[in-house]
Order: structure tokens, then sequence, then C-alpha cells
């Protein structure tokens, strides 16, 4: 068998495709292969970091981000499937001009709801979630939504505090809001 020395020259060039999204309030367009995981592109295209992957396989909620308003696990979701969305990392909801921290960010910090913190971002991603949906939601409630996400460290009451107090600062405050992400 011989080799055809034209085709032994030629690059495997692997197909790619242009997405253009908004991540945290900030247009961001780049050429990918079809294959990249949405967290891979918020890791590696965006330059974002909280966004944390942990199992690969939607298990353990590290990688927890909103996609028009709809909580998702990016490991589970191609980026070219995103294209022409809204994406909320955890890194968009501290984005004020004064670098303070969002409410919810707040209350885990202030009930030490975390301990090697490598679940924290997606643990915050589904409180906000919650909160979004519910401004006081029960014990019950909370660890049914809080359920799809997974801490091998802290037993999870200071997390259950920390949504608490979450939703007291929302509700004490009335110019915090939700919504805002910047």
């Amino acid at each position: 068998m011989s080799i055809d020395k034209n085709k032994a020259d030629q690059v495997d060039e692997r197909p790619t495709r242009e997405v253009s999204v908004t991540v945290n309030g900030k247009e961001i367009t780049a050429e990918i292969e079809p294959r990249i995981k949405l967290s891979d592109f918020l890791r590696y295209h965006a330059n974002l970091n909280g966004v944390r992957v942990g199992c690969e396989h939607g298990a353990c909620g590290a990688c927890t981000v909103s996609v028009n308003g709809d909580l998702i696990k990016s490991c589970l979701m191609y980026a070219v499937q995103t294209d022409g969305d809204e994406i909320l990392t955890v890194e968009g909801l501290s984005e004020s001009e004064d670098g303070s921290l969002h409410p919810v960010q707040e209350a885990f910090h202030e009930s030490h709801a975390l301990q090697c913190g490598f679940c924290t971002s997606g643990f915050v991603m589904s409180t906000y979630d919650l909160l979004t949906d519910e401004s006081n939601p029960s014990r019950e409630q909370t660890k049914k939504h809080l359920s799809s996400n997974i801490c091998r460290c802290t037993g999870y009451q200071n997390i259950y505090e920390a949504v608490d107090r979450a939703a007291e600062k929302v509700s004490d405050d009335e110019s915090i809001t939700l919504e805002e992400n910047n």
C-alpha cells in the first residue's frame, strides 16, 4: 500500500463554528470546535474559573450556571447550543462597580458555608435560582432545590443556613434585586 504524499502533507483540520453569547453582560464571540462543553468554553475561552468541573456527568453541580434564566449543568451542554444566549455565572453575580458581593455570596461567606470551596459556585448559583422563584423558601424547598448539588466537606447545615440568611438579606433590603447582575 502506498501513501499519497499530497494527502499526508495536508493538516487534519477539525471543523469549527463561531459562537456568540452574552456572559455576565459581556458579548463573547469565539471560533470553537462543536464538541467543546459549555463548562470548558466558560473556563478556557471566557476565563471564568468559578465554573468548576467535578464529575463531567451532571451529578455534582459544581458547574451550575444560568442560561436564559434556566439553571443548567454546563458540563452537560455543548457551547454551540448556547449561541445567541445569555449566560450568568457566579462571577456575574458580583460584578458591581464597587466590587461588593451579591447578597447570596455574602450569605455563604458569613455562614461559613464552605470548606474547600470547590462546590460553592454551584451552590451559590442554585441558591440564586431558588430565591428568584421563592423569596422565603422552607427548609424542605431549600433541600429539594439544592439536591442536585453535592458537597463532600460540610454536611450541608451551614449551606442551608446561608440560604436562609440570603433570603433575609434580599427581603430586608428593597434595593437588592435578584435579577441584577451588574
